[in-house]
């Protein structure tokens, strides 16, 4: 019996385990942080309250229900120690056969302070909705405000970042302004408040062709959004982000979507890591002067295919492949036969803009679409690659209900209640202790 013990439950580290489900000869165990897996490339729609979280969400208890070799535990892993085949958990620990990370990538604020603090990251379900508690508080703050300055800093977004992230989220931001917005709160209309796009590159959406970075700017700008371009944010103080040409722009909203690392793992060899905090990897996705330890999507630097010398897209296809080679090699080993080398299959690249605007690539045959068909095949794609049938009919409900209504009803600001305690030391008396809220950038 092959002890597998995976570690994140994101594109590689599901598809990996949906694999081996219910192969014999392997026990594989999954740890997350958190109990649930939710598709990341939607998770700007929570955001922008066009999604309610179960959409884009599924227990992975739920999941592996009735699939005898796999289980789930709920963790975070502090060490490796490989000499000893396990791991150090928060609450415990695990041995291990086979170790893979498919840990994905975390926000990197390169170092930046004050950014990291004060400004609003999207990679996780948490921040997606503490970014749209954030922007709803600032909507309402400047309802009531009698100061301009104040309403158009409320008002105003900072996208950093014009990869896929920052794109959807400024042609969403700025089809809500032109409409939801004007309906919702009429009296704002006027007063101030722009969306902007920075990017430290000549281009949004770098890695796609330069047809889509050319439809993608003349959208985005047709929309009304400021793009700016070999130009990167440097600070942001005082409701101020500073740019490092020197320009301020005021903004009670950035949104960071600039960059992304690897986690380092300690016991772990110096030598394994590579550039961004990435696990190097050989062709078998076995991780540099390791025995059995893998590493799989995001976190895995491969550069032994010929197509990708400096390593493969930190994208979501790479980390779907990797694990169906991976699942088929670990059947290969468990049968005495010599592993695959992985190569990638690039299935093209795609982004939306706002309602009836994508841009897709393809690479075989070549081709390059926009507009409406482009939109379709964005949906198509994506509801597709959603981990259930319930997930789908979900995501296609809601988004059915905006297509049509040009609006959408889950713009709630839902917070935990603050803690209470009430002590009986006098009848008449009630003390209340609220915990402080996290409000993102102020």
């Amino acid at each position: 019996m092959m002890n597998i013990v995976i570690v994140g439950g994101g594109f590689a580290g599901v598809n990996l385990a949906k694999k081996l489900a219910g192969k014999d000869g392997f026990d594989v165990t999954l740890i997350d942080k958190n109990n649930y897996n939710f598709f990341p490339p939607l998770i700007y729609q929570v955001a922008t309250g066009f999604l309610e979280p179960t959409s884009i969400s599924y227990p992975f208890r739920k999941f592996f229900a009735g699939k005898d070799n796999l289980h789930f535990r709920l963790a975070e892993v502090l060490k490796v120690v490989p000499e000893q085949n396990k791991i150090i958990l928060d609450e415990g620990e695990m041995s291990y056969d086979q170790l893979v990370f498919a840990t994905g990538a975390e926000t990197n604020y390169f170092g930046m302070k004050n950014v990291a603090q004060k400004s609003l990251p999207m990679k996780t379900l948490s921040d997606a909705m503490e970014m749209r508690n954030k922007l709803l508080e600032n909507m309402e703050q400047a309802a009531i405000s009698n100061d301009p300055v104040e309403i158009k800093e409320l008002l105003t977004i900072v996208i950093a970042g014009g990869g896929p992230t920052g794109v959807e989220l400024a042609g969403m931001f700025a089809e809500m302004k032109n409409g939801i917005i004007r309906k919702e709160y009429p009296f704002l209309t006027g007063k101030g408040g722009e969306i902007y796009l920075v990017d430290g590159l000549g281009a949004v959406l770098t890695p796609m062709s330069p047809e889509s970075q050319k439809d993608t700017f003349e959208a985005l700008t047709k929309l009304g959004v400021k793009i700016k371009l070999n130009c990167q944010v440097k600070d942001y103080v005082d409701n101020k982000v500073i740019l490092a040409n020197g320009e301020t722009i005021g903004s009670r909203s950035l949104i960071w979507a600039a960059g992304v690392s690897a986690k380092v793992f300690e016991g772990l060899p110096e030598e394994s890591y590579g550039r961004g905090k990435r696990m190097i990897v050989d062709e078998f996705n076995k991780v540099k002067n390791t025995q059995n330890i893998y590493a799989l999507g995001d976190t895995a630097l491969q550069t032994t295919d010929a197509k990708f010398p400096n390593g493969h897209p930190q994208v979501a296809q790479v980390a779907i492949q990797h694990a169906v080679q991976l699942a088929k090699n670990f059947k290969l080993i468990q049968e005495g036969k010599t592993p695959e080398a992985f190569e990638y299959k690039d299935k093209g690249s795609m982004a939306i803009i706002g309602r009836n605007k994508a841009v897709v690539d393809l690479p075989k045959p070549k081709l390059h679409m926009n507009g409406f068909i482009a939109w379709l095949a964005w949906l198509f794609i994506h509801l597709a690659s959603l981990i259930t049938y319930r997930n789908r009919v979900r995501t296609f409900w809601n988004w059915m209900i905006a297509y049509f209504t040009k609006d959408q009803s889950l713009r709630m600001i839902l917070r935990p209640a603050a803690k209470q305690s009430v002590t009986t030391e006098a009848p008449s008396t009630v003390v209340v202790e609220q915990r402080p809220q996290a409000v993102g950038a102020n």
